[in-house]
């Protein structure tokens, strides 16, 4: 398409042209044939499609628009164009705006079909391998094609839309099905060489498997990019065809496969054998390759997904047909083991699967009848005969396996209908406690081969097997017998339950109901059987010995958990309850920090101990419950209360042990809770109160703590009642309480020792920090009056003063910029007091050093003026 050029003369000076009314006109008119012809271009243009269905006519598309885009581009770029353009818009045409659109939507297309072609054309090679390589080369080709359109994706400015790359896909997946469908053909196939044409089955299922593998592969490596836009397709536009024809694939190649692996290699070699008849040879060859005749016959595309009803009944008379030595062999291979249906019995189930194998054959030999000539050569016989071989083993099986159930059902029966109820044997269980709890198991004695007995029996009947009348009798007894056992169990539940909450203290103190309760379990065991009567009568019997034993345990729990809830609030007790801080951050001193706790703890201790005193009354009440006395020394009850008791024992230590352990994290915490001070006390710097005495209100505050256990007095031995005190000496009363056992456990040994150490260590730790102060003892070590008259004596200068001066009052400032508390874990010491000592210290030497001065300055002037007066007296 070309242009057409002004016919007016167009040199001259573009304003020069542009005022010329002639040559404008001539030019519009020029303007609008070449606007005219450029839209007609364009709508031509975007009107065309792809000629064909594949890939490569896309390319050949935008080819052709880009020859044609490319043609007018260029023309427009033409001197004469260029100038005509100028002109016009010069003389303000309006013709040249109209003119202009149409330039830029063609340099637009323009540019499109440019970047297109350029990235399409990266696609070609690798679509001329789908279209017209071979097998092996299509499925090389793959894995690089969708590499190339991964990159197509991400740099064109076009075939980065899904409304450009799914069409583009939807070609490329029809290229390869059409492709694979070449060398697949079914017709071809099967009068090709059966090596050759499985060779062509497996490649084509390889490139439709490919395809779709490599899809995925390049779209995850396109959200692995970084890229924003991920490849989010209608993946059954790509892939539903190509799907099914790799299934259709799959089952040509298990047709090959039966032809060449089974059938031939029975029936070929039988036709060297046979007559010279050629019709006979006819009918034998037609018998073997009967099988496959209906395929070669198909008047439809099995690999065309419209067609996979058609397809699907084809291969299921196909699988019919080659059944017989496939049934033979699974009827072979398991024998000893076969596959049972589900909830199938051993013995009926191994004949049923036998009868169903058998079906199989019969009707694949009645299908064979139907060819008579097959039948009636060599080989249809010895077909025939490998049939009845298999159909005797059949039926022999079947009634070697009915015959041996039938006597050992005969055999056994009897037998387990005499075992009894119930089956017993002794568990042992260590508690927590380390105590080891004997108990009773029962369990029903129900033989699984009885059930299975029932099972079989049902069956039997279905398969239309005889029966033994015994078999027939309990069959019809089963739901009498799942009634008893699933009530037996229930009730073994009930039973195992309530022991299992049991402990060893709770065992013994209820000895007397649970020995009667086994007495009634104990008749399931050894007197009553399933041919028993009095089946429901035994188990209403036990269920009632249980319940009544549940009611007192039920009981029983509920005091011992009010027990146990005294215990925990016992254990829980806080004596160590800190002070709070007062007035903000001012802390107690030592001694009223122990004396609050040691008063918060006289509280806590009054109330813990009611709790203590509350534990026996609950005591009586069980053993009122299980003896039928309220006396709190029942017999019955001895290692009841002595469990108790190690209980209150076990709880009491741990309250002191733990409380220790809270007192002694409170003191190696970095909270400071007490203060002291640190003070002069000629000779030394000390604390207020001493260390020593810290030590010794430490020591008191944990054996105070200990000697709570004298509140909680024992019991008399096999009571739960309070010993009374004992009068030792005429003046000596002894009260035995827990702390004479607690005071002695080496846990709380080890904490109190703890604690000492810890305390002495912080005390220690701010003794070294005092030390920094011991620079100024020449303050206080300095005998002031001896070191002034020698000074004094030697009369020093007033320089001399002045230095002595500085340096004092030098360290009265310095103590003003000490810090005046030092925090070290649990202890605030005050330094306040010190630095004020040593502050005065500094100021009295100064004063005195003033005295001096002015005492030595009064003697000079004195002398000094007795000098003048001698002077003047002489003169």
């Amino acid at each position: 398409t070309e242009l057409e050029m002004p016919t007016v003369n167009l040199d001259g000076e573009v304003p020069v042209l542009a005022s010329d009314p002639s040559v404008v006109q001539s030019l519009e008119s020029c303007a609008m044939t070449w606007q005219k012809l450029i839209s007609t271009v364009l709508k031509e243009q975007l009107k065309k499609v792809p000629q064909g269905d594949g890939a490569l006519a896309e390319i050949d598309l935008w080819r052709e628009k880009n020859a044609a885009f490319s043609d007018l581009a260029e023309q427009t770029k033409l001197p004469e164009v260029q100038k005509v353009l100028k002109i016009l818009q010069e003389a303000d045409s309006e013709c040249v705006g109209d003119l202009q659109i149409v330039l830029s939507d063609l340099r637009k297309y323009h540019l499109e079909a440019l970047d297109n072609v350029k990235f399409l054309s990266a696609l070609e090679r690798h679509l001329k391998n789908l279209a017209h390589g071979t097998g092996a080369d299509v499925l090389n080709t793959i894995p690089s094609l969708l590499s190339a359109l991964r990159m197509v994706w991400v740099m064109s400015r076009h075939y980065n839309k899904d409304e450009r790359m799914v069409p583009l896909m939807e070609r490329i997946a029809w290229e390869i099905s059409t492709t694979v469908s070449k060398f697949v053909d079914l017709h071809t196939l099967l009068k090709e060489d059966r090596a050759a044409a499985k060779k062509k089955i497996t490649e084509g299922k390889s490139i439709l498997e490919q395809w779709k593998k490599c899809y995925f592969a390049t779209c995850a490596q396109v959200e692995e990019s970084g890229s924003e836009r991920f490849w989010k397709f209608d993946v059954k536009r790509f892939f539903d065809k190509t799907d099914y024809m790799a299934a259709i694939c799959q089952d040509l190649y298990d047709i090959f496969q039966v032809v060449t692996e089974e059938l031939y290699n029975i029936f070929i070699p039988e036709l060297t054998t046979v007559t010279e008849n050629p019709k006979r040879v006819e009918a034998l060859l037609r018998g073997v390759n009967g099988l496959t005749s209906p395929m070669k016959e198909l008047k439809f595309d099995p690999l065309s997904i419209k067609n996979a009803r058609n397809w699907k009944s084809v291969m299921r008379e196909f699988r019919e047909e080659v059944s017989v030595e496939n049934v033979k062999q699974i009827f072979v291979q398991n024998l000893k083991d076969p596959p049972l249906y589900k909830n199938h019995p051993p013995v009926a189930g191994a004949i049923f699967w036998s009868r169903s194998l058998f079906y199989r054959i019969k009707h694949t030999i009645i299908r064979f009848q139907e060819v008579e000539e097959l039948l009636a050569s060599d080989h249809g016989q010895k077909v025939k005969q490998i049939y009845l071989q298999v159909a005797k083993k059949m039926k022999e099986y079947e009634d070697q396996k009915y015959k041996e159930w039938r006597e050992r059902t005969e055999h056994i029966v009897p037998q387990l209908l005499k075992d009894n109820l119930l089956t017993v044997t002794t568990s042992s269980v260590t508690e927590e406690s380390g105590t080891t709890k004997k108990s009773l198991c029962f369990r029903v004695s129900f033989s699984p081969i009885l059930r299975e007995i029932i099972i079989e029996t049902k069956y039997m009947e279905q398969l239309g097997l005889p029966v033994p009348e015994i078999a027939r009798y309990v069959a019809l007894q089963e739901d009498k017998y799942l009634g008893y056992t699933s009530r037996l169990k229930d009730m073994l539940g009930c039973y195992h339950k309530l022991m299992e909450t049991l402990n060893e203290a709770e065992t013994k103190l209820l000895d007397d109901y649970i020995q009667e309760l086994w007495r009634i379990l104990k008749s399931g065991h050894k007197r009553l059987t399933w041919n028993s009567l009095g089946i429901g009568e035994f188990i209403f019997q036990c269920t009632q010995a249980i319940g009544k034993l549940e009611s007192l345990v039920h009981q029983i729990h509920n005091i011992s958990e009010d027990i146990s809830s005294k215990l925990l609030f016992i254990e829980s007790a806080n004596l160590f309850k800190l002070p709070l801080s007062k007035n903000g951050d001012e802390l107690p001193e030592a001694k009223e920090f122990f004396d609050y706790i040691k008063c918060e703890r006289a509280k806590d201790v009054a109330h813990i101990v009611r709790k203590y005193s509350a534990i026996p009354p609950l005591l009586i009440e069980v053993e009122g419950q299980v003896a039928n006395t309220n006396t709190g020394k029942s017999p019955k009850l001895t290692s009841y209360y002595a469990y108790w008791e190690n209980r209150i024992y076990q709880v009491l230590t741990q309250l002191i042990v733990k409380n220790l352990q809270a007192f002694n994290a409170a003191i190696l915490a970095n909270v400071p809770l007490l203060q002291i001070k640190a003070v002069f006390s000629v000779p030394e710097i000390t604390f207020q109160p001493s260390a020593s005495e810290i030590d010794k209100m430490t020591a008191q505050a944990i054996q105070d703590c200990v000697e709570v256990t004298k509140h909680f007095i024992r019991w008399m031995h096999g009571t739960c009642i309070e010993c009374p005190p004992q009068h030792v000496r005429k003046d000596e009363v002894v009260t035995f309480s827990f702390y004479s056992d607690i005071s002695q456990s080496p846990l709380m040994i080890e904490q109190a020792v703890l604690i000492t150490q810890n305390v002495h260590k912080v005390l220690a730790s701010l003794s070294k920090y005092l030390n920094q102060w011991n620079r100024y003892e020449l303050l206080w070590k300095s005998d002031q009056g001896t070191v002034l008259e020698r000074l004094a004596a030697e009369k020093p200068a007033c320089v001399t003063f002045d230095e002595h001066l500085q340096f004092y009052m030098k360290v009265a400032q310095e103590v003003t910029q000490q810090p005046l508390i030092k925090d070290e874990q649990f202890i605030r010491l005050q330094l306040a007091p010190l630095a004020f000592t040593v502050q005065e210290n500094a100021k009295g030497w100064m004063i005195s050093l003033g005295k001096l001065l002015n005492e030595s300055a009064r003697e000079e002037l004195v002398r000094l003026r007795d000098e003048i007066q001698v002077s003047v007296c002489g003169l």
